[in-house]
């Protein structure tokens, strides 16, 4: 008999957690193929707010197994970036409170639009979280 994977609804979801470089750059590096080992502070240090995902007594990285970032324009624009679950807690709802969490996070810090890039193969996801459909440009620097 396999084990039973736990439930998202398990990992507990913590708003602007103190999150060191090597949690992060361990979880991005499970998640991401092509990932980089990189200094995060800039990018937090910038945020309107980030949100961690742990799971209690989960070993390495003090339990981390989720992320996702909240960019904001000082005004009432936020941005989704980086949303990340560790490949061992995907299929399990964590991505959704990942959003969720992100949404209530930048509408409490004064936002009124909530934008969110994706590849294709994700719109089925981003529509489940409550994101529409718009036009957007893309210009790689």
């Amino acid at each position: 008999m396999l084990p039973q994977a736990a439930p998202a609804d398990d990992v507990v979801l913590v708003v602007c957690p103190e999150l060191s470089d090597g949690a992060l750059n361990e979880l991005f590096g499970a998640s991401w193929p092509d990932h980089e080992q990189r200094s995060f502070r800039p990018v937090l240090e910038h945020s309107l707010a980030w949100i961690g995902a742990f799971r209690p007594g989960r070993s390495g990285s003090d339990g981390l197994v989720g992320f996702v970032n909240v960019a904001g324009d000082g005004g009432v624009h936020a941005f989704v970036l980086d949303p990340t679950v560790h490949p061992d807690e995907r299929r399990r709802g964590l991505g959704l409170r990942l959003v969720g969490a992100a949404a209530d996070a930048a509408r409490s810090r004064g936002a009124t639009w909530l934008h969110v890039d994706f590849e294709s193969d994700l719109a089925d996801f981003y529509a489940r979280c409550g994101f529409q459909p718009t036009a957007a440009g893309l210009m790689r620097l």
